[in-house]
C-alpha cells in the first residue's frame, strides 16, 4: 500500500505501518499531554498506544495464520487508523474456513482480554469504571477495554470488518455466493445509514466510519460479482486478438502512426512471432521527448515485460494486472504471440456479463 512504511516480516508476512497511524499517535500524544501536562502522562499515552498497537497487529496475524491453516498465503499487513488490513491472496472457497478466517481476529482478542482480565483480577488491579478514560486509569484495563471495543467494532455484520464476512460465510451455508455477497453488503449499507445518522446527532465521528463502511459494502460486492464472472474463464477468452505490433527497427513514428490511426496504445515487440518488448505509452511519450519520433523502438520499448499463457485463469491474471497497475501483457500459445490483455478489454467483459446476468435475472423474475 502506498504511503507506507516497511517495519519488518513477522512469521513471512511483511508488516506496514501507514503514515496515517502517525496522525492517531500524535493525537493521543496530544491528547495525554493535554490531560496531564507531563512527560509521565506523554509516556502513558505512548503505552497505551503501543498495546493498542500490538492488539490490532495481533488480530490480523490471527486472520493470516488461520489463512496459512488452508493452504492460503498473505501478502502483507497494513496497519491504519482505523484498524488493520491483511491482503490475503484469496478467500477460501468453502464458507466454513472462509467463516473460520473471519473469525480468527476478533478470536485474538477475546484472548488477549481474558489474559488481561485474569491478570488484573489475580493483582487486584482493577480501577472503578468512571474512574477510567482515554487519558485516565489502569493502562492495562485500559488496553483491555480497547481489545473489548475491537471485538464488537469487528463483529458488526458491515463490510469490510470480519462480522460482514462472518455473516457472508454463514449465507454461503445456503445460498450461492453472489447472493451470499449482495444481502450481506445491504445489510453492511443499512448500518452505514444508521451510523451516519446517528453520528449526525450525537459523535461526527460516526459519520466517517459511516462513509467507510459504506464503501466498503460496496466495494466488496462489486469485487465478489467480478471474481464470480471471471471464474473459470481462460485468457484466450477475453484476449485482444485484433491488434498492432511494432518490431525493434521500426521508428517511434510508426507508433505515433498507430496510436493516431486507432485506440491501441501499448504495442508488443517482435522479432519473427517471438515477443521481445513491450512498448507502452509512457515508454513512447518518454522516447519522443528525449530522442525524437526517428528512434528505433528498440532503444524505448521495456525488455522487463512479462507474458501469460491463452489458458492461464482470467481471475487470476486480472488480480497481478490490478496490483502491478500494468495496462497491457501479451498473451503467448507455445511461445507465440497470440493475443493481448488489457484492463480496458477486461472492464468490458466485466460489464457484459453483468448485462446477461440482470437479463437472466429479469427473465427469472418475469417467470415466477
Amino acid at each position: 500500500m502506498k504511503w507506507s512504511w516497511k517495519l519488518g516480516k513477522f512469521a513471512g508476512i511483511d508488516v506496514y505501518l501507514h503514515t496515517t497511524f502517525i496522525l492517531l499517535l500524535v493525537w493521543i500524544v496530544s491528547m495525554h499531554w493535554m490531560a496531564g501536562h507531563s512527560v509521565e502522562v506523554m509516556f502513558s499515552g505512548l503505552a497505551f498506544m503501543l498495546g493498542l498497537f500490538g492488539s490490532v497487529l495481533l488480530h490480523e496475524f490471527g486472520h493470516a495464520l488461520t489463512a496459512k491453516a488452508f493452504g492460503i498465503g498473505t501478502r502483507d499487513i497494513t496497519l491504519l487508523p482505523i484498524g488493520g488490513i491483511s491482503r490475503i491472496e484469496k478467500m477460501p472457497d468453502k464458507p466454513r474456513q472462509e467463516l473460520a478466517v473471519a473469525l480468527a481476529g476478533p478470536a485474538v482478542n477475546i484472548v488477549i482480554a481474558g489474559l488481561l482480565f485474569v491478570f488484573l483480577f489475580r493483582t487486584n488491579g482493577w480501577v472503578p469504571l468512571d474512574e477510567l478514560a482515554l487519558t485516565q486509569g489502569s493502562l492495562l484495563e485500559r488496553v483491555l477495554l480497547a481489545n473489548i471495543s475491537l471485538l464488537f467494532f469487528n463483529l458488526l455484520p458491515a463490510f469490510p470488518m470480519d462480522g460482514g464476512r462472518a455473516l457472508r460465510a454463514l449465507l454461503a451455508c445456503w445460498l450461492n455466493y453472489g447472493q451470499a455477497t449482495r444481502i450481506a453488503a445491504g445489510v453492511g449499507q443499512v448500518f452505514a445509514v444508521i451510523f451516519g445518522f446517528v453520528g449526525l446527532l450525537v459523535n461526527p465521528l460516526l459519520v466517517l466510519i459511516a462513509v467507510f463502511v459504506w464503501f466498503g459494502a460496496s466495494q466488496e460486492a462489486a469485487a465478489t460479482l467480478m471474481k464470480l464472472s471471471f471464474d473459470g474463464i481462460p485468457v484466450r477468452k477475453v484476449m485482444l486478438t485484433d491488434f498492432q505490433s511494432l518490431r525493434e527497427d521500426d521508428t517511434l513514428s510508426r507508433a505515433v502512426d498507430l496510436i493516431l490511426a486507432g485506440s491501441q496504445h501499448d504495442f508488443p515487440v517482435l522479432d519473427g512471432n517471438g515477443v521481445t518488448g513491450l512498448l507502452m505509452r509512457t515508454d513512447l511519450i518518454a522516447g519522443l521527448s528525449k530522442r525524437g519520433p526517428g528512434c528505433h523502438v528498440a532503444d524505448a520499448m521495456r525488455r522487463d515485460y512479462r507474458t501469460i499463457d491463452a489458458s492461464d485463469p482470467l481471475e487470476g491474471v486480472f488480480t497481478r494486472i490490478a496490483e502491478s497497475q500494468e495496462y497491457a501483457i501479451p498473451v503467448t500459445e507455445a511461445g507465440r504471440l497470440v493475443g493481448l490483455l488489457t484492463s480496458d478489454n477486461v472492464a468490458e467483459f466485466f460489464m457484459l456479463q453483468m448485462a446477461l446476468e440482470q437479463s437472466r435475472q429479469h427473465k427469472q423474475a418475469q417467470a415466477a
